[in-house]
């Protein structure tokens, strides 16, 4: 699953505790269905106690309150699920038949299954040649989310049949089996039935074993209306009329590999579909909404060159006949890898040739190779539980990038990789309240806190040092012998580092399990002398942490791979060592006392460097004549902001840095620049010179700025479009006259449909015209998000409304947001631009998100996106009581599975105002002094 945000548990149905005695049903009674829902949406119980009930209603006793999690037991698993599903498209309900066949491995009177939000009406087994139990009673244990169904004899050692019967509801929350909202190309409104399963929502579409580890197959028939396209994980193998109702069809899909339950999918709706075959024979094809087939082919071209990339490096095969890409008008996630049935965020899929931008399409092309990458490493080999989830993630969250490099070798992605998750991770994981990439995860609400930027991102950072330590021949080996070894099965961290380890040779497991077992990573610092011809470098490692140096007893330590590289062949690795203990000391040969020494050339290694002050002034001139690599340049760069929001340097060191940017020509350096800004800027609206800060920006910015210009040149490519848009809008926002008098202009004519902008400059313009707005520039803002037809359009305007500056605009936007306007995953980015944007419209957002707290919980319903929200929403302040008053409101409002994102952003809250008090004075004076006149 690609994440942007997120999934979750019902409030209405959190601890409801009934059951229902047995009656019989078949799959054509809505009547029953409605008022069986009704029922239960009417009965609420005050207990957290799990209370047992017959199938004759009697009270059987109490079990004790919030027992630990405990998986599902072994004596029944599952060997092929026999499933059919009705959804009704008008009531937002749904029936299902479930027949699976199981193994019975030890006698029992009791089969204990994943449930939720479903109500079973029977429920029977029929063991191999023998006659028929039926079920006496169904407990519903509802915080672990499991049923217990009891038989009134014991069900002996064997194969047999579990029929179940049952009902449930379409929800809105954007999880399990699911209603999505679209509007057909007449204007009417409609709803497609869609799902999302992973990590543990399979158990609100049908009574299943929904543990990766449970494996089996699947046949899945689907009685849907005969104009809707149904979709699963397999090809459709039969169509034919429903007897009951000549409007209905149903649909029969061929049996599934065995597969784990969180990857079982389905959808109903309309659709258009732009379809090709992959140079190995596999049919792809790209769902896109109705009369917007256009719009799907550059993710059909990704796919096709995916799909035999990830065959090659692999020397694995695509194991199923087809697979299909689908947009979901309303999805909480980015997009998730569904095994042949791969679903996607309308804006992470659909790309417009005339007006999506290039960042667009280069998020398109990650989105895709990561959820393909999946079908693979996740689908083929999963993991044996989410204590190693990080092993999905991050291995997709790596590999993304590695396939889009060879298909767009022009993006530079890797340096982008860097930018975008290296340093991010780095700077999460510098926290105390960060998490080891391997977390223990028991009870379900647990795993929504770990699909996060340590999962992902860190995950993806140390598989790519881990690939450049081993070299992409060994590792491609290893890959390939874990992949054939455990295909169909499960593997868990450990398997994968013997292969590794028996391919390349090397202490992989030793090597590895530092950096995911234990959180945190460390800071190498690096001494030097000369000695005739040679460089003596003295080595050392301490963990680093955003509050400044550890120098605790306990301190960590990690086995880091290091390489060094000097400004002979910045380019080259001199030398490799690892660093298995706190310090060691390097002698370089033939190096002269003017040659400069870079460690870790290419930021590949997962630590921050902090060099000594004539090394550090030995490098400077690399970054102007650009000697050094890019993807160095902006390393370096980091490093030093991070230190110096740690207090291991002064903040006015760093703007002295950033000014040798003046001449940077890469797109991906210049995007890092603008973030670290952008935090300083937050960090001194705090202060009465926020003027001044902006004042540097602009001047930092705008040589580049008029090197590139509005328009773009013959030859320029994809990542000159991507500079320019960041430049124009870091000017803008800055309140560069130029810029914003040029934005106005042609915002002018854009509304007028004199000159409509290209896509690339939309995001720049809207930008500046609001920050420096009024009212009449937002209802023109809002009349252009109701025009839209095209998500990309109207999620480009969302980011950038909280741009507005009058606090009575401010409310309008944050009103807006949580109006019928806006689709409720995008709700979270309208409120995170106004909180990102000035100090009032922090404080207005923080205040709009407490009065409108049980909405949005509800509306979330406490997943990933509620984690979103929060950190959108105060990672911003910089005073120590503003971390009290958001750790008393969460103590009082709980979100579970936000709980290790609000300690997050309460450290950093307080983390700020250490910052702020410490070096304000002197960024200051800088900011003064660099523009008085000399004496």
């Amino acid at each position: 699953m690609l994440l942007l945000v997120g999934r979750t548990v019902p409030l209405s149905f959190a601890h409801r505790v009934i059951t229902y005695p047995c009656c019989s049903s078949s799959l054509s009674r809505p009547v029953l269905v409605r008022s069986l829902l009704i029922k239960l949406r009417a009965i609420t119980t005050v207990s957290h106690s799990n209370v047992f009930v017959s199938a004759t209603g009697q009270n059987t006793g109490t079990m004790p309150e919030r027992r630990p999690f405990v998986r599902l037991p072994t004596d029944v698993y599952p060997v092929n699920y026999g499933l059919c599903l009705k959804p009704d498209l008008i009531d937002f309900t749904f029936e299902g038949k479930l027949e699976a066949m199981v193994e019975v491995t030890q006698a029992t009177n009791q089969i204990v299954m994943n449930c939720a939000d479903i109500d079973i009406i029977t429920a029977s087994f029929v063991p191999e040649g023998a006659e028929e139990i039926n079920a006496t009673g169904f407990n519903y244990q509802n915080e672990d989310e499991k049923v217990t169904l009891s038989f009134p004899s014991a069900l002996q050692k064997g194969s047999g049949t579990l029929k179940i019967d049952f009902v449930g509801e379409l929800n809105d929350k954007m999880k399990g089996f699911y209603r999505s909202k679209y509007t057909a190309p007449a204007g009417e409104v409609r709803y497609a039935a869609v799902t999302q399963f992973e990590a543990t929502d399979a158990r609100r579409a049908f009574p299943c074993w929904d543990e990766p580890a449970i494996k089996a197959t699947f046949d899945i028939t689907l009685i849907v209306p005969k104009d809707r396209v149904a979709l699963s994980n397999m090809n459709v193998i039969d169509r034919k009329p429903y007897p009951e109702d000549e409007n209905l069809v149903e649909v029969k899909f061929a049996t599934t590999p065995i597969m784990s339950t969180y990857l079982v999918a389905f959808v109903i709706g309309e659709y258009d579909y732009v379809e090709s075959l992959s140079s190995d024979g596999v049919t792809v094809r790209v769902y896109t909404p109705v009369g917007k087939a256009e719009q799907g082919k550059f993710a059909l071209e990704v796919a096709t060159k995916t799909l035999p990339f990830y065959k090659d490096y692999f020397s694995v095969p695509y194991p199923l006949p087809k697979i299909d890409l689908i947009a979901i008008a309303d999805f909480a996630a980015g997009a998730m890898e569904n095994w042949g049935l791969v679903t996607y965020r309308e804006t992470a899929l659909l790309i417009d040739p005339k007006n999506s931008c290039s960042s667009s399409r280069q998020w398109v092309a990650l989105v895709v190779g990561h959820e393909l990458a999946h079908q693979w490493f996740g689908n083929l080999v999963t993991m044996e539980w989410w204590t190693h989830l990080w092993l999905n993630e991050g291995f997709a969250s790596w590999i993304e990038y590695l396939c889009v490099d060879h298909c767009f070798p022009e993006y530079d992605i890797w340096t982008q990789f860097v930018s975008a998750d290296y340093t991010r991770a780095l700077d999460l994981d510098a926290l105390d309240s960060s998490h080891p990439i391997e977390v223990n995860v028991g009870h379900p609400s647990e795993v929504d806190e770990i699909f996060d930027a340590i999962s992902y991102s860190k995950g993806a950072s140390v598989i790519r040092m881990l690939h450049n330590y081993i070299g992409d021949e060994d590792f491609r080996k290893g890959m390939n012998s874990y992949l054939l070894k455990f295909q169909h099965k499960n593997a868990s961290t450990e398997d994968l580092w013997d292969c590794l380890e028996q391919a390349s040779g090397k202490p992989i497991a030793a090597v590895m399990s530092s950096w995911t077992k234990q959180m945190g990573f460390p800071i190498i610092v690096v001494d030097q002398e000369q000695q005739g011809d040679d460089r003596i470098l003295k080595i050392s490692q301490k963990k680093f942490c955003a509050s400044g140096p550890h120098n605790g007893e306990d301190c960590s330590s990690w086995m880091v791979p290091i390489s060094i590289c000097t400004s002979e062949d910045p380019k080259c690795t001199k030398l490799k060592v690892l660093l298995d203990r706190p310090d060691t000391t390097i002698t370089l040969s033939g190096i002269g006392p003017d040659q400069w020494i870079k460690i870790n050339p290419g930021t590949v290694g997962f630590y921050r460097i902090q060099y000594s002050s004539s090394m550090l002034e030995s490098l400077l001139p690399g970054i102007r004549d650009l000697s050094l690599q890019p993807v160095d340049r902006l390393g370096l760069q980091n490093d030093l902001f991070s230190l110096s929001r740690a207090g291991m340097i002064s903040t006015v060191e760093v703007l002295k840095l950033m000014e040798a940017f003046v001449n940077e020509p890469n797109y991906t350096v210049w995007s890092d620049l603008s973030c670290n800004l952008g935090v300083l800027s937050t960090l001194l609206s705090h202060t009465d010179f926020h003027e001044e800060i902006q004042e540097f920006i602009r001047d930092l910015f705008t040589p580049v700025g008029l090197e590139l210009g509005w328009d773009s040149k013959p030859g320029e490519g994809h990542l000159d479009a991507l500079l320019r848009s960041l430049v124009l809008g870091k000017l803008g926002k800055a309140g560069h006259k130029p810029t914003l008098e040029e934005a106005r202009r042609r915002f002018k004519d854009h509304v007028e449909g004199k000159q409509v902008l290209p896509a690339d400059l939309r995001s720049p313009v809207y930008l500046t015209v609001l920050k420096h707005g009024d009212s009449a520039t937002l209802d023109t803002m809002l009349k252009l998000h109701k025009q839209a037809d095209m998500q990309e359009e109207k999620n480009r305007i969302e980011r950038v409304l909280g741009a507005i500056s009058a606090p009575d605009l401010i409310q309008k936007v944050l009103n807006f947001a949580l109006s019928e306007e806006v689709r409720p995953q995008d709700t979270v980015s309208v409120i995170g631009g106004v909180a990102g944007s000035s100090k009032q419209g922090r404080k207005a957002a923080w205040k709009f998100v407490r009065d409108n707290w049980e909405e949005l919980y509800n509306r979330y319903q406490g997943g990933f996106l509620i984690s979103r929200l929060i950190k959108l929403t105060v990672d911003g302040f910089a005073i120590d009581k503003m971390a009290a008053e958001v750790k008393s409101f969460f103590d009082s409002h709980p979100a579970p599975s936000a709980e290790r994102t609000v300690q997050q952003c309460c450290e950093n809250i307080l983390l700020n105002a250490a910052w702020l008090k410490r070096d304000a004075d002197d960024i200051h004076l800088y900011l003064l002094q660099r523009k008085a006149p000399p004496v």
